[in-house]
């Protein structure tokens, strides 16, 4: 079953009330006091593009790295839409990161603290290990987890220490999260907007076809 969101709102105070981190030596530090985002004065995070940014269609994929349907998504059909439609310059790629949870928050921040050109690539990490890094959903292994990945794709330690620790960027996160998913009415995940038109999660046959529908208009 796809995971369905509650009022974002609400979402949002879940995130904030479990987003703690855990330095190296596992002590407990603060996390964002206050990340109703639309009530503090940050600036949401921009959009990462994947693509053609003059490419003739958009898809927009709203997804959470703890979310058990967008890692099958990222596993198959993903790679099939970069191969056939992204690399050919007809599509630029947008994710939007969901967050459920302080994990997939975690996740998201490491990801985005690797830079736009490692970005990708460490999505690909995160949903293609989503079950060895969330394991048995023990916090400070969760955690090591996510460095691990992070490791593996150039991070440092203290790269990784300083950008979980960032209140203010993680505000920005959730501010991004907030905005967007208003703004497109998004209820669960995964969900794409292709061509500025809403669809939920289906077959690579049926994507593919969506997409070729709007290169055709």
């Amino acid at each position: 079953m796809n995971r369905f969101l509650p009022m974002i709102a609400a979402a949002a105070i879940a995130v904030a009330g479990g987003a703690f981190f855990m330095s190296q030596n596992q002590s407990s530090l603060p996390g964002i006091s206050m990340a109703v985002a639309q009530d503090a004065d940050v600036m949401p995070a921009k959009d990462i593009v994947l693509g053609n940014e003059d490419a003739p269609v958009t898809v927009i994929e709203y997804a959470s790295y703890t979310c058990p349907h967008c890692a099958n998504w990222h596993t198959d059909s993903f790679k099939k839409l970069k191969k056939d439609y992204i690399d050919t310059g007809k599509v630029k790629f947008i994710h939007r990161e969901v967050y459920f949870d302080r994990f997939g928050l975690w996740a998201g921040m490491i990801a985005q603290c690797a830079g736009e050109t490692r970005y990708y690539g460490m999505t690909d990490m995160i949903y293609s290990g989503q079950k060895d890094w969330i394991g048995e959903g023990d916090p400070a292994t969760i955690l090591d987890n996510l460095r691990k990945i992070g490791r593996t794709a150039g991070m440092t330690n203290e790269e990784m220490e300083t950008c979980l620790t960032d209140e203010s960027f993680a505000q920005s996160l959730v501010a991004a999260y907030q905005q967007n998913a208003t703004a497109d009415e998004i209820r669960a995940t995964p969900t794409f907007m292709i061509g500025g038109e809403k669809y939920s999660n289906m077959s690579y046959e049926d994507f593919a076809a969506t997409i070729e529908e709007k290169l055709a208009e």
